[in-house]
């Protein structure tokens, strides 16, 4: 039996989701004396011992293209894996792939599924229990698995990636998905990452903006701080909606969820919505010039005043504290 792993590269690289998922499964495996078997595709060398110092025991190795284009794909293939390696739990990340494959696959398998785990699983007899955030975070609930098949998806940004001496073992997997017929024709891809900012999801620092800024013709005090800082940039539902920044950076309930290890909020009230998809970040930091603003009873640190004198004076802070560290 085998802990099953879904692993992927994202622009030359194993994203930092999966390689949370490789540890996640890693823990399984240990507390439930199996072995851990990492599924990629389109993997080079470096990319493959990557994974396998996050945990993998195995790494099944398949070389398809424009698999992930496709979720019936994924799916299949991955289906193909779990059953070569008797896989008795499969870990995705709680990301745009996972929540299109995990429940399709769970159906397939006849499986239970906990999408969006956030701790460890506590190991009962054969069941799993399973913490998930519930009430859009304001409260966990845990579910018990019970199927002799269980699907996990992680909730990125869980935990830190963990990286050790491990080598894995790694197997060419032929995936065959002759009687799969994508509904997907692939035309033009175009990437809203913007140069080597990191994706929202994986962002480990998000500065972020709200009507507070007052229009995008202000929005390099915003970049200026993320440039020094090394993090990505975001903003509320009314800027997205108002199309002062691209919909893609649109943080909240109707936007991207994410839990970095510092979020810093400029400009933004601190509406429910908005908490909803920020409120699991390690650290957050608000500034606001109304010392009424909501945010503020869910800040680690606020900072009451106006935006366009502290970002320059923050942004100059944080140049002179690096230059200090050389």
């Amino acid at each position: 039996m085998s802990v099953l792993v879904y692993t992927e590269i994202n622009k030359g690289r194993v994203k930092k989701s999966s390689l949370e998922s490789v540890n996640y499964a890693a823990k399984i495996a240990e507390l439930t004396g199996s072995t851990v078997t990492a599924f990629v595709n389109n993997a080079d060398a470096a990319q493959l011992e990557e994974i396998g110092k996050a945990g993998a025991t195995k790494i099944l190795s398949a070389k398809v293209d424009n698999l992930n284009a496709d979720n019936m794909l994924i799916s299949a293939a991955v289906e193909q894996a779990a059953k070569a390696e008797g896989a008795k739990v499969i870990v995705f990340a709680f990301d745009i792939t996972g929540k299109g494959v995990a429940p399709r696959l769970a159906a397939k398998l006849k499986a239970g599924l906990v999408a969006g785990a956030v701790d460890y699983p506590v190991v009962n007899g054969a069941a799993l229990e399973v913490k998930k955030n519930v009430f859009s975070g304001k409260a966990t609930a845990v579910y018990t698995i019970n199927s002799d098949v269980k699907v996990i998806s992680l909730l990125p940004n869980s935990f830190p990636v963990k990286l050790g001496e491990n080598k894995a073992s790694v197997s060419d997997f032929s995936v065959d998905l002759s009687s799969v017929k994508s509904r997907i024709t692939i035309k033009e891809t175009k990437s809203n990452q913007v140069g080597g900012m990191v994706p929202l999801p994986e962002a480990e620092l998000v500065v972020s903006a709200g009507r507070g800024l007052k229009g995008p013709e202000n929005w390099g005090l915003v970049e200026d701080l993320a440039k020094v800082l090394g993090a990505t940039t975001a903003c509320s539902r009314p800027v997205a909606d108002m199309h002062w920044r691209p919909h893609h950076e649109h943080v909240g309930q109707t936007g991207v969820a994410i839990r970095p290890n510092l979020y810093i909020a400029i400009g933004i009230s601190g509406a429910i919505q908005h908490l909803a998809g920020v409120n699991g970040s390690k650290t957050i930091v608000v500034i606001n010039n109304d010392k009424e603003a909501p945010f503020f009873k869910s800040a680690d640190y606020g900072i009451v005043g106006d935006a366009f004198s502290i970002l320059p004076k923050l942004t100059e802070a944080v140049k002179k504290f690096k230059a200090n560290q050389n």
